[in-house]
């Protein structure tokens, strides 16, 4: 079981088994002499029982965590969803700040670095409305970094709806 540790909204770890977990399977990110774990995948983890998350020397439980988790992040719930359902189909699935969305999506086989991510992906709940204004903004950051739009809609029974946008040559 991995070990990390929760400092103001990082979560991390620099145990051996954090980093061949990443060689494996693409969990968390490398910087310097440890992994720095995305908030969805630490929580991935801990609910998985893969990891256990320490403030200082006490154990944070998986509800406390979710607490904790959710003033960070008002959206956690549904990335959350989203994240789960794409992982354990099968995909990487990383964060997608530095484009100016929620997340990248690896195809299936694909590690980071091998090869570009496929999707640029955000997440919505059933209800939410998206004004076309927001869609062509999305669709345009898609397309500058040469990725298709995928937008995952979480209904109220936390089922997922995928909704692929790709450009299409006349």
């Amino acid at each position: 079981m991995i070990t990390a540790y929760f400092s103001g909204d990082k979560i991390f770890s620099n145990s051996e088994e954090a980093f061949s977990l990443y060689e494996k399977s693409c969990f968390g990110e490398k910087k310097e002499s440890r992994i720095e774990y995305a908030l969805f995948e630490a929580l991935f983890l801990v609910r998985e029982r893969k990891m256990q998350v320490l403030s200082g020397k006490k154990i944070i439980h998986l509800d406390s965590l979710i607490k904790k988790l959710r003033k960070i992040d008002k959206k956690l719930e549904t990335k959350f969803t989203v994240y789960c359902d794409l992982r354990k189909a099968g995909y990487i699935v990383k964060t997608a700040l530095k484009f100016g969305a929620e997340f990248r999506v690896y195809e299936k086989g694909i590690h980071p670095g091998e090869d570009h991510a496929r999707w640029i992906l955000y997440t919505s709940k059933e209800h939410d409305q998206l004004s076309w204004h927001d869609f062509a903004a999305k669709n345009r950051i898609a397309h500058s970094t040469k990725k298709n739009l995928l937008i995952a809609v979480v209904d109220e029974e936390g089922d997922v709806s995928y909704y692929e946008v790709s450009w299409i040559k006349p």
